[in-house]
């Protein structure tokens, strides 16, 4: 963000928590919302979706990751934690704000993370092969 508000460069695609102070300060021009679906925190925001991007979907998404091998009562338990604090009203009202949208319960398993993950790592794959990105 800060090379964006320095003219380095020329645009940028942050998650919108991190955009949200420069959005509410109008010192960016914000074109669209990356994911598919409008988000809650800024409902006037059109999705790239909206604008002629069909299907375009890139999410910005947030998770906790244990060690492989970590026992399950320990994950669960975390996982139990974690959910009861996103719960909160208060949370839910703080995490809104800076503009987190949290997803409904059937998306908040550790189940439902490992399936999410190896998709999203199959859909990227390709597209940062062809890219020539070297690690």
């Amino acid at each position: 963000m800060q090379d964006l508000l320095a003219a380095r460069v020329d645009y940028q695609c942050p998650s919108l928590p991190t955009a949200m102070p420069q959005i509410a300060g109008k010192t960016v021009k914000v074109f669209a919302i990356l994911s598919k679906n409008r988000s809650p925190s800024m409902p006037d925001l059109p999705s790239a979706h909206e604008q002629g991007l069909t299907d375009f979907d890139i999410p910005s998404w947030y998770a906790l990751f244990l060690p492989k091998g970590t026992p399950d009562a320990i994950v669960r338990k975390l996982h139990s934690a974690t959910i009861a604090a996103m719960d909160m009203p208060s949370m839910q009202e703080r995490l809104n704000k800076v503009g987190s949208d949290l997803v409904g319960s059937e998306r908040r398993s550790p189940e439902y993370l490992a399936q999410f993950v190896g998709a999203e790592i199959r859909k990227w794959e390709a597209p940062i092969k062809s890219s020539g990105v070297q690690f």
